[in-house]
């Protein structure tokens, strides 16, 4: 798969270089120097407006503790899941087996190429005979030139070994006033980006088995399929701000026909290799094979806007050919300087193509940013600008909201528009070292914003989805109801295709079809069981309740049962 490495540096395949016009590479150092740590708290009191308090009066738009039990046979046992969870928030171990063994619906917001652990990436490298620099870490195909070392030597070499794994991640890494993290983890990726470019289908595979062992049953990952051709075509067709006569001329002559064609082969084919890998369809198919993957096209937004256009239409126009490809996303660190100036106008591209095509959903990139990473004017509309312009149905990150002109009443706009948020903390404390109770998580819960957990690149920050919900639980003090309203997030506000199993996004009550049904026994209403053969999306969800109602009966004991934090 072309550009596996792009989603997040911007560079092109190396599988498949670009021929013809140059095509810049973005900036991928914003500063020199990054304050971190007490210097950023220190330059967003002088250089940036103040983030915006709650109003004293009126407030933010309600109370969320997490969605009551409906009652009758859906009526849940959350109490005792809600005592254990509370004896064991100073209990790491224990804490972290509790949430693995939780259902979690799924994984709204993750790149593929960062989402596998840096060790299997290594082993690929070592497989496919690359070599690794040993200047910076870079691996690069073989045979192995002077200066690098045969990736297979990071396989016996302790030392070299833990070189690589730093380089590759955000593995003991600690900022210095030459690297932040912000820094760090956008160059990882051009080291193995060689790598992966050539392990797609592997990859997939591997993102499956991960959700599988962490109980998800649902991946809806970030992909770049032919980018390289599409940058040859924005590159002839050069850049017309009329977006109509723009879209005529890149459909015109049929080059772009072509390209959507061969990203849908390629798809396919890294498709095969995934269920040959999971042997899906076989008498011992691995557990990934259960977790359904749908994709979102993802946009390389530090581009310049011929570029960033055609991508967007080749996103579109690839979820009307394809129900394997449901959404478009921005990608790119949201503070580059192209990404900066270009910002409104990707949002205008956004809302125009949507006018041409309406099956493609959009979620967006937005509010990535913090006062030491983007000017004050930049953190006052992003996020706004996704939603009310571009019309995103999510948003990732989000971080800067209190820093948005009328925050408050943004998020009454997104409670009411039901756009959830995509929670990342790790990554937002790692890259922008916003941690704590510096994340803006509460003012959407108490704002009514539904919001799901999910993992941004899980392999290069050396976490995965149990240990966000860890991370939730532990730091942020969400309860159990709130961890089980970002699992059902997780699923109703995918984009796979189907009805919801429940009457309202983000209120879990049943659909009348399935009133009567029992998620706790597996009893089907005639009516649900119809719904769930012809909805994937509903059939996700009954199999997350099915789940759910499992493992709360396993603390449901009394006084003196698992409920009561026995170890059982």
């Amino acid at each position: 798969m072309n550009a596996s490495g792009a989603r997040r540096h911007g560079t092109a395949a190396p599988s498949a270089p670009v021929t013809g016009p140059h095509i810049p590479r973005p900036v991928r150092r914003l500063r020199t120097v990054l304050l971190t740590g007490a210097a950023v708290l220190a330059l967003a009191a002088t250089t940036a407006p103040a983030p915006a308090a709650a109003p004293s009066t009126g407030g933010p738009t309600g109370s969320h503790r997490g969605a009551h039990d409906p009652g009758g046979p859906w009526g849940g046992r959350a109490e005792g899941a809600e005592r254990r969870l509370d004896r064991l928030r100073d209990d790491p171990a224990r804490l972290h087996a509790f949430l693995r063994s939780m259902p979690k619906g799924g994984d709204l917001h993750t790149h593929l190429v960062g989402a596998v652990p840096t060790e299997s990436l290594i082993r690929y490298a070592a497989r496919d005979g690359f070599c690794i620099r040993t200047d910076n870490h870079r691996a690069v195909p073989g045979p192995c030139p002077e200066g690098t070392r045969p990736a297979r030597d990071a396989e016996t070499d302790p030392a070299f070994r833990r070189a690589v794994i730093r380089a590759w991640s955000m593995e003991d890494f600690k900022p210095t006033d030459e690297e932040s993290g912000h820094d760090h983890f956008f160059a990882t990726f051009a080291k193995f980006e060689a790598v992966a470019a050539v392990r797609q289908g592997r990859l997939m595979a591997d993102v499956k088995r991960i959700a599988a062992v962490n109980r998800q049953y649902y991946v809806e990952p970030l992909i770049t399929p032919q980018f390289p051709a599409l940058s040859r075509l924005a590159a002839d067709t050069g850049w017309h701000p009329d977006f109509g006569r723009m879209r005529a001329a890149l459909l015109a002559g049929g080059r772009m026909d072509r390209i959507v064609r061969a990203a849908r082969a390629e798809i396919r084919r890294e498709l095969a290799r995934m269920r040959r890998i999971l042997a899906c369809g076989t008498a011992r198919p691995r557990p990934g094979c259960a977790v359904r993957m749908r994709f979102d096209y993802q946009v390389l937004r530090a581009l310049p806007p011929e570029y960033v256009f055609t991508q967007l239409l080749a996103g579109f126009l690839l979820a009307e050919a394809d129900p394997r490809f449901v959404g478009v996303n921005l990608v790119q660190p949201e503070d580059d300087p192209v990404a900066l100036r270009d910002y409104r106008l990707h949002m205008r591209m956004i809302r125009y193509l949507r006018g041409h095509y309406s099956t493609a959903r959009v979620a967006l990139h937005a509010g990535e940013l913090t006062p030491a990473f983007a000017p004050p004017p930049d953190l006052r509309f992003h996020i706004r600008d996704a939603v009310e312009t571009a019309g995103a149905e999510r948003i990732g990150h989000g971080v800067d909201i209190l820093y948005e002109d009328r925050p408050w009443q943004l998020m009454a706009t997104m409670a009411r528009r039901r756009v959830p948020v995509e929670i990342l903390l790790t990554s937002n404390c790692e890259i922008l070292v916003v941690c704590g109770r510096e994340h803006p998580l509460h003012d959407y819960l108490a704002a009514g914003v539904p919001i799901a957990l999910a993992t941004d690149d899980q392999g290069v920050l050396r976490t995965d989805i149990t240990r966000e919900y860890q991370r939730a639980a532990a730091v942020q003090h969400l309860d159990y109801r709130e961890l089980r309203d970002s699992a059902r997030a997780s699923l109703e506000f995918a984009f796979v295709q189907g009805r919801s199993l429940w009457r309202q996004p983000g209120e879990y009550s049943p659909v009348p079809a399935c009133a009567t049904s029992s998620p706790r026994t597996g009893r089907l209403a005639p009516a649900c069981r119809a719904l769930l053969r012809s909805s994937p999306k509903a059939a996700l969800q009954w199999r997350q309740e099915r789940a759910l109602a499992a493992f709360e009966s396993r603390f449901a004991g009394g006084p003196h049962g698992a409920a009561a934090g026995g170890r059982g």
